[in-house]
């Protein structure tokens, strides 16, 4: 029996063939003369070397994830959904499986385009029947026959058979390019190289093209192939000793094409560098052969690039370079009536080959991570064959989607959308190049380094590019993608967990965020914002403590809720707290807060409370309102507080204390605030604390009214003084907001308050430190008669603006 190491044989080389195969196809025998032509060798340079800046950073970014973590099956997907987590990996993993798949047609119909010589020699040496000239002009009579081959090839022998074809098509491939570059040509002898000329700064007529022909190109609507024979039986052939034959009907005038259209067209030969990074789950070693293969055929790839070109701009004019209606490669290569046909075959079998051994694997490891919305759609295309596991089922719907876009026939605009879905896939892998060094995860430790730069280069660019490509296509990829990230969320709402990749990044931004705000100027007492805790042992009985934080943190300040467990620390109790801060979390999630949750273990009230005032701030800044609560039916809870007041002011945090009523919050429509002589103070603060807790939608159609009570002797007095501090903008409120109270001797300020907040929702009341310290818990009972009252100690003079 095989064991798994024995079953996982392929090593560099078929990394290498499959990504060199696919980045040396069909544009380069058809259409690279027509870039050379209309945008010059330096123009065309310029296009390898544009295309380069993103190909290169993606070859880059895949070498240092693959030496970084194990490469499983779907290369590709395997590595951007393991990153960014399911939904959105699977949202781009979708996008390449189509692109991978439609890229099966794509290149069996260039395949079918090798035959249009030989068919066209073949109508002008021979009398056909007239449905046989027909048969001969569709390009599916071709593809539909080589798609059956290659079917047979996957499904019966699997990828196996397929490298070792892949090694026949890629030697073809060689040959073919050998034979272009030992051709000589009758122009190369008769003109100097010009690096700058294109078929626009030359005339028709001149010297180097047939002034009896034409000039035909195609636009970018175009394949990038030549339909040589459509509407006519007469085309030019190319054969052993055959003339090229007269047009029987005119063809369309020269159109000029703008760089960046050109580009567009050209862009398809360089994104192939990632092809054999779906066979990763059949390598001896992914950690090595990816980032091997991958990086040397992208350079080669490249230098190859740079001396076509060079030879294509000194052996053809300008204008025979831009005719689409024959194969230039043909007229310059040695042989090349043969060789070049051959080699335009192998290099689109090939790059066929290639797509349709990575694009069943792509599927199959979409539906094995159970993205698909019914389980047996999943259990189906995740099925695989043989002791190699090859995914038979994937493999038919691949072929039957291949197929359906083969009868399509034109696949122009197709095509571009497939380019647009490589380029937000090269995108992504750069992406995850550049946060994982953002992330600084210690668990990220790749053999190959990529820098950073470079990866955020290649993200940028390519999805820059998209938009100077065709900003039309890029728009549709673009909504495609987020309309298949919603639906994928819907059908999978279990797995919508943050990944590790955004946590990493999350949390390196937050531990700057807190080193610079600890470091930077803090702002003065009269800029105040609230960084609350709130502690509370009863937390799944009252929820009002934990109401109150939400609505504090929810707009203008932060908030931190501590939930305190009183018993010693041991294994039991961790547990308790870790299951009681879980249920913390669901609680704000599902009341979409914005605080932060937490518990705390200890012994006694006056431990927890020295641990909890010593908390730094979740936001970088210091913590400055501590927030706790009790019960009006249990007043025994207030003891704790007072006793450890003391030790709560030594800190100077701004203090304030629920008392928490059966009524609650009520119905959210008033709070009420009550100013008196002795605790004027704590105005500023209670007014802000209002007008925070309003700016929740809770409260939004809530009303505030303020009191302000005195004795009938001074009330005159007190009444001047308060107008003077508004005046003087002590106190930011109109005099026509308050109300102002008499109190008499024989009423306290407690039974003014009962009668006058009784239907109040929220009712706030300051007190002094000394009031505490004399009088004890007595200052906070009377009110048990109105709804929840909140009582406010400031630690100093607040300010509003």
């Amino acid at each position: 029996m095989q064991n798994f190491t024995e079953v996982k044989k392929f090593s560099t080389a078929p990394v290498f063939f499959t990504a060199i195969s696919t980045i040396l196809g069909a544009v380069m025998f058809l259409r690279f003369g027509f870039s050379v032509g209309h945008v010059g060798f330096l123009g065309t340079m310029a296009i390898i070397l544009i295309g380069h800046a993103v190909t290169i950073p993606t070859a880059m970014a895949i070498a240092e994830i693959a030496t970084n973590q194990k490469v499983e099956g779907g290369g590709e997907y395997y590595i951007i959904s393991r990153s960014f987590g399911l939904v959105i990996g699977s949202t781009i993993g979708i996008a390449l499986y189509m692109s991978q798949a439609i890229s099966v047609a794509f290149y069996i119909i260039a395949f079918a385009e090798a035959f249009n010589s030989l068919f066209a020699w073949l109508i002008s040496k021979y009398y056909l029947p007239g449905w046989l000239v027909w048969v001969m002009e569709q390009k599916q009579s071709i593809g539909i026959p080589a798609l059956l081959g290659l079917t047979y090839i996957m499904l019966t022998r699997g990828a196996d058979l397929g490298v070792k074809t892949l090694y026949v098509v890629v030697a073809t491939l060689g040959i073919s390019l050998a034979a272009f570059f030992l051709g000589q040509t009758e122009y190369a002898r008769t003109h100097d190289f010009n690096p700058v000329e294109t078929v626009h700064t030359v005339s028709k007529g001149k010297e180097g093209s047939s002034p009896a022909r034409i000039d035909t190109v195609a636009t970018s609507e175009h394949l990038p192939v030549a339909d040589s024979m459509r509407g006519t039986r007469s085309r030019p052939a190319i054969g052993p000793g055959q003339p090229e034959q007269p047009l029987d009907a005119p063809a369309e005038p020269l159109i000029p094409l703008g760089f960046f259209t050109v580009f567009a067209i050209i862009f398809p030969a360089f994104t192939g560098m990632t092809a054999g990074v779906g066979l990763s789950g059949d390598l001896k070693d992914p950690g090595r052969s990816i980032p091997l293969g991958t990086m040397t055929a992208t350079l080669v790839g490249m230098v190859i690039y740079v001396f076509i070109a060079y030879k294509l701009a000194g052996s053809a004019s300008p204008h025979d370079l831009a005719d689409t209606s024959k194969l230039v490669m043909a007229d310059i290569a040695w042989q090349g009536w043969l060789l070049i046909p051959l080699g335009l075959a192998a290099a689109t079998i090939s790059s066929a080959l290639g797509s349709i051994m990575v694009a069943p694997r792509t599927l199959q490891a979409i539906a094995r991570d159970r993205i698909f919305p019914t389980p047996k759609v999943n259990e189906w295309l995740a099925k695989g064959t043989g002791v190699q596991d090859e995914p038979f089922n994937a493999s038919i719907v691949t072929i039957v989607l291949a197929g359906a876009f083969i009868l399509m026939g034109a696949l122009d605009s197709v095509a571009q959308i497939i380019s647009m879905f490589f380029m937000v896939t090269y995108g992504s892998l750069c992406l995850i190049s550049f946060l994982n060094h953002f992330a600084a995860d210690p668990s990220y430790r790749p053999k190959f380094k990529s820098r950073w730069f470079i990866s955020l280069f290649g993200a940028l660019a390519c999805f820059g590019l998209m938009f100077f490509m065709e900003s039309t296509y890029a728009l549709l990829s673009i909504i495609s993608m987020i309309g298949l990230y919603f639906a994928i969320a819907i059908w999978n709402k279990d797995k919508r967990s943050i990944a590790l990749i955004f946590q990493g990044v999350i949390f390196q931004f937050s531990r700057q965020l807190q080193v610079f705000l600890q470091k930077a100027e803090k702002e003065q007492a009269r800029s105040w914002r609230p960084s609350a805790i709130a502690v509370s042992e009863n937390s799944f009985r009252r929820l009002g403590a934990f109401d109150l934080l939400r609505w504090i943190a929810h707009k203008y300040g932060f908030g931190t809720y501590i939930h305190q467990v009183h018993d010693y620390l041991s294994r039991d109790t961790h547990l308790h707290a870790r299951e009681c801060k879980e249920r913390l979390i669901e609680m704000a999630e599902a009341s979409q807060s914005n605080i932060y949750v937490d518990t705390i273990i200890t012994p006694s009230y006056t431990a927890g409370i020295s641990q909890v005032i010593q908390l730094p701030g979740i936001a970088g800044t210091e913590n400055n309102l501590l927030i706790f609560e009790f019960s009006k039916n249990n007043t025994e809870e207030l003891d704790n507080i007072v006793d450890n007041f003391n030790l709560i002011k030594s800190v100077e945090f701004d203090i304030v204390v629920l008392g928490a009523s059966e009524r609650g919050f009520g119905l959210k429509k008033e709070i009420h605030i009550w100013i008196t002589a002795s605790n004027y103070q704590n105005a500023n603060l209670m007014i802000l604390l209002a007008y925070i807790i309003l700016g929740h939608q809770e409260w939004r159609k809530a009303q505030i009214k303020i009191f302000a009570v005195y004795p009938e002797d001074i009330i005159e007095s007190e009444q001047e003084r308060l107008f003077m501090l508004i005046q003087a903008g002590q106190l930011p409120i109109s005099p026509n907001n308050i109300e102002f109270i008499v109190r008499r001797p024989d009423t306290n300020t407690q039974t003014i308050i009962a009668q006058k907040s009784r239907d109040a929702d929220l009712t706030l009341v300051g007190f002094r430190t000394e009031s505490v310290n004399k009088k004890g818990k007595v200052i906070f009972e009377g009110y048990e008669n109105i709804g929840n009252v909140l009582f406010v100690n400031t630690a100093s003079q607040k300010e509003i603006k």
